[in-house]
């Protein structure tokens, strides 16, 4: 079943900023998978590169998947991350599956996690902690005219991704323009990619316009 999932979300918060908001960064809490999932998206990467692109965990970039991206003040780190590390604190680690991909409109491509109610409730959990700190000199991306249920959660939270807005998802992709794309997603139509792990963990990262994590401010690992 094809889900509602609107492309670029984790780009969302960098072309939305006014332009003299220089003073606030993008930033993802996001929750860490463990080596199965891992392993899930470094095959794809390999599927991929094989046809000629090149994801972002072949350009060495880390298997993430946001719980709460929004942008904040540079000042407010401190306390961001006392935060996410309160929530953290004696945090157990809990399945997480991948399945099935999507293919956006502007060939965004991502893994499907799977919307469990652990991962929902950690991300709930994640974004009542954090946004009090976001910035608030935002304002909504012309493609939400097309999806208006989404603007309430972005005009509260800063995100439109987030509670039962929430899509979690593997990037693989982004913008892609190679025409190879098509046999890839028409082959994992045929095999839906499949993995079963667990969250091993949560990280705190600055990002860039992808939603690629550009310095990691923090990561907090949970038992096993």
């Amino acid at each position: 079943m094809r889900r509602y999932f609107i492309p670029a979300l984790t780009a969302i918060m960098t072309v939305a900023v006014p332009a003299q908001a220089e003073d606030t960064v993008s930033i993802d809490i996001y929750a860490i998978p463990s080596q199965p999932i891992v392993d899930a998206v470094a095959q794809a990467s390999r599927d991929l590169g094989k046809r000629g692109m090149s994801t972002f965990f072949a350009q060495g970039q880390a298997a993430h998947v946001t719980l709460y991206l929004t942008r904040y003040p540079a000042s407010a780190e401190p306390q961001l991350k006392a935060a996410v590390a309160k929530v953290a604190e004696g945090c157990k680690s809990f399945p997480l599956a991948i399945e099935g991909s999507e293919r956006t409109a502007s060939n965004w491509v991502f893994l499907s996690v799977v919307r469990s109610a652990a991962l929902q409730r950690l991300a709930d959990e994640i974004t009542l902690a954090a946004e009090p700190f976001r910035a608030h000199d935002v304002t909504p991306p012309a493609w939400m005219r097309e999806y208006p249920a989404k603007l309430p959660a972005f005009e509260r939270y800063g995100s439109p991704n987030v509670f039962m807005q929430f899509e979690p998802h593997l990037t693989l992709l982004a913008n892609e323009t190679n025409p190879g794309l098509a046999a890839f997603m028409a082959d994992l139509e045929r095999n839906p990619p499949k993995a079963t792990g667990k969250v091993a963990g949560i990280g705190i990262g600055v990002v860039d316009a992808n939603g690629q994590i550009l310095k990691t401010l923090s990561e907090y690992r949970c038992d096993s």
